[in-house]
C-alpha cells in the first residue's frame, strides 16, 4: 500500500489530499443576521469557483472512485470499471444531495459552462490529435465507407426499436417519434432539444405538451445512454476474447493485397513539453476558427446547424490529408491527446456524473421503456457489426463509434462509452456520428414529425 501510486501520487499524498479535500467540501460557513442569530449555513463554502481548484477536486474524486472500480472483480472486465464508477457514484452523490450545492456550482462550470468549459478543452485536444496523427491513406479510406455505416446502423436500430415497440402495443408513428430519434439523434443540445421545437411546430403543440415530450426523450436518452456505455465495456471485453473482432482502437482493416501502412514521419519526431505547448495552441485556434465557420454557416444555411465540433474534425481531416502540418506538431498533438485520455479522464466523467439526474435514470426505467431502448442500442450495434466488414472495418470499432456513439448523449455520451470501451482513440469518429450523423437525423426528424403529426 506504501509503494501504490494513484495517477503518480503516492498513497499516503493521496489520503491526505483527500482528508483535506472533504474537509473543504463540507466545512460550514455561518451567514449572520443584524442581530447576531445564524441565518444560513452554507457547506463549502470556502471553495473558490476557478479552473484549477475545481479541477483537482474533481481529480480527487475521480481517482478515488476509478481507482476502487478498477479493483471490483467483474465490475472491471464486464461493467467498464472505474470509469463507469466514478460516473455512476457521482451522480448518485449530487442527486440525493450528498454533495454540497456550492461544489456542484462549480462543478457545472468547470464542465461545460463559460467561462471554463473544460469539455470544450478535452473534445477538441482529442480531435486534433487523433485526427492528425492518423495515418492519411487510412483515413481517407475510413471516411468513404462511414456515413453509410451510419445510415445502416439507424436503419438496424428502427428495425429492432420497432419490433419491440409494437409488442408493447406502441405505434409505428409514436416509436419513431419518442424512442428512435431522440436515442439517435446526437444527443441533448444538438439533438433532443432541436427536435422537441420540430415536434411541436409538427403538431401544433403547446408549450406544456412540448416540455413533457421533450422530459419523456431526455428520459430515453438517459436510458439508451446507460444501456450504450455498458454495450460499449462488452464489446471491449468481446475484443479480448476475440482479436479478428476488434483493431484495438484502429477503424479501418489492412488491405486484403496485403499493402503495408508505411511509417509517417512525425512519428520519429520527440514530442516534448514545448511540442505540447504548440499542439495545444494550434488546438485552441483551430477551435476558435471553427467556431466562426459554424456561426456563419447558421446564417446562410439556417435548415440546421453545423457544430463546431463538426466544423473542427473537417478542417482537420483536410490538413491531414493535404499534408500540411509540420510534423513537429502532430507529434506534440499526439502527446496531447495522450495526456488528456490518460490522466483527466476520470476528472471529466466526475464532472458529467455530477451534472446527470440519477432519479431520471429510475424514474423512467419501466419495462418497456427499457426493452425499447435496449433493442434500438443493439440493433444499430449488432446491424453494424455483421456489415463492418464489407467496408473494411473492424467490426468493434465500427460498432463503437458509429453505433453507439449515435445512440447516446452526444458529446458527454461519446467521453463515457469510448472510455468505457477502451477506445478513446475514435474520438474524431465519434464527432462525426454525434455531429454530423446527428445533423442527418434532424432533416430526418422534421420529415418524419410532418408525417405523423
Amino acid at each position: 500500500m506504501k509503494n501504490l501510486n494513484l495517477k503518480g501520487i503516492p498513497f499516503i499524498t493521496f489520503a491526505f489530499l483527500l482528508v483535506i479535500s472533504i474537509f473543504l467540501m463540507y466545512m460550514p460557513v455561518y451567514e449572520y443576521g443584524d442581530n447576531g442569530a445564524i441565518e444560513n449555513v452554507v457547506y463549502g463554502g470556502y471553495i473558490r469557483n476557478n479552473f484549477l481548484i475545481s479541477f483537482s477536486l474533481l481529480a480527487v474524486f475521480g481517482i478515488l472512485f476509478g481507482e476502487i472500480g478498477n479493483r471490483i472483480p467483474i465490475w472491471n472486465k464486464y461493467i467498464g470499471g472505474g470509469t463507469i464508477l466514478v460516473f455512476f457514484v457521482a451522480s448518485i452523490f449530487s442527486t440525493y444531495g450528498l454533495l454540497p450545492e456550492t461544489f456542484l456550482d462549480t462543478t457545472k462550470v468547470f464542465y461545460n459552462k463559460s467561462p471554463v468549459r473544460f469539455l470544450e478543452l478535452f473534445i477538441p485536444a482529442l480531435i486534433v490529435g487523433s485526427v492528425l496523427t492518423v495515418n492519411r491513406k487510412i483515413l481517407l479510406k475510413s471516411i468513404k465507407g462511414y456515413l453509410p455505416l451510419i445510415i445502416i446502423g439507424v436503419i438496424g436500430a428502427t428495425v429492432a426499436g420497432s419490433i419491440v415497440g409494437l409488442l408493447f402495443g406502441k405505434s409505428i408513428g409514436e416509436i419513431l417519434s419518442n424512442y428512435v430519434l431522440p436515442i439517435m439523434g446526437g444527443g441533448t443540445g444538438a439533438g433532443a432539444i432541436p427536435m422537441a421545437e420540430m415536434w411541436q411546430s409538427a403538431n401544433g403543440a403547446t408549450e406544456e405538451a412540448t416540455k413533457n415530450w421533450l422530459a419523456f426523450s431526455l428520459s430515453i436518452l438517459t436510458i439508451a445512454n446507460i444501456f450504450a456505455i455498458l454495450t460499449g465495456a462488452l464489446l471491449n471485453v468481446l475484443g479480448q476474447k476475440k482479436p479478428d473482432l476488434t483493431g484495438n482502437g484502429q477503424l479501418l482493416m489492412d488491405d486484403e493485397d496485403g499493402t503495408k501502412i508505411e511509417k509517417e514521419a512525425w512519428e520519429d519526431v520527440k514530442a516534448t513539453q514545448e511540442t505540447f505547448t504548440g499542439a495545444l495552441i494550434f488546438t485552441g485556434i483551430l477551435f476558435a476558427f471553427s467556431h466562426f465557420i459554424s456561426e456563419i454557416w447558421e446564417q446562410f444555411v439556417p435548415a440546421f446547424s453545423l457544430h463546431r465540433l463538426a466544423v473542427l474534425v473537417i478542417l482537420v481531416i483536410f490538413m491531414n490529408v493535404l499534408n500540411i502540418v509540420p510534423d513537429v506538431v502532430k507529434s506534440g498533438a499526439k502527446s496531447m491527446q495522450t495526456f488528456f485520455v490518460k490522466n483527466t479522464l476520470w476528472i471529466l466523467m466526475a464532472a458529467v456524473g455530477m451534472s446527470t439526474n440519477f432519479q431520471e435514470i429510475i424514474d423512467a426505467f419501466t419495462p418497456a421503456n427499457a426493452l425499447i431502448a435496449l433493442a434500438i442500442v443493439l440493433g444499430a450495434t449488432v446491424s453494424i457489426m455483421f456489415t463492418a466488414k464489407i467496408f473494411k472495418f473492424y467490426p468493434i470499432e465500427a460498432a463503437i463509434s458509429a453505433g453507439l456513439c449515435m445512440a447516446n448523449r452526444g458529446g458527454s455520451g461519446d467521453i463515457a462509452v469510448l472510455g468505457a470501451a477502451d477506445r478513446m482513440v475514435l474520438i474524431s469518429f465519434a464527432q462525426i456520428s454525434s455531429r454530423i450523423g446527428g445533423a442527418m437525423m434532424l432533416i430526418t426528424a422534421s420529415i418524419l414529425f410532418g408525417m405523423f403529426s
